[in-house]
């Protein structure tokens, strides 16, 4: 039977997509290309996840969109230290999850992103 194999892309709208270009790219250090987006390399520790949440989970919040983007990351410390190093603070963090460490940052779009550094 045919099916789906994974998730093939993040989309969304910004009122200033150059801004959020300009933020992903000083703040979280992503390297977007010419045509506006970049093109991860296959994950070598982590997975991809897809999950519906309930629409009045607060796990979104502060940001009042209705999605979140996850990031793997392999080393959650220095991404911090950038963004920090940015003016841009963490919402919070965890490293208590059995799957990894977390932490949270809001983009200039309003959209909440999550930082996972798996567990090794």
């Amino acid at each position: 039977m045919a099916g789906v194999i994974g998730i093939g892309g993040v989309f969304f709208k910004a009122q200033d997509g150059a801004a959020v270009r300009e933020w992903y790219g000083r703040v979280l250090g992503l390297k977007i290309e010419d045509w506006g987006g970049l093109a991860f390399p296959p994950l070598t520790r982590g997975v991809t996840v897809w999950s519906p949440f309930a629409a009045d989970t607060p796990y979104f919040d502060p940001s009042t969109q209705p999605f979140m983007i996850n990031f793997v990351v392999d080393d959650l410390d220095g991404v911090l230290d950038q963004a920090r190093a940015e003016g841009v603070e963490p919402l919070g963090r965890d490293d208590s999850d059995p799957h990894g460490s977390f932490a949270w940052l809001l983009d200039p779009a309003g959209v909440k992103i999550e930082l996972w550094q798996p567990k090794d």
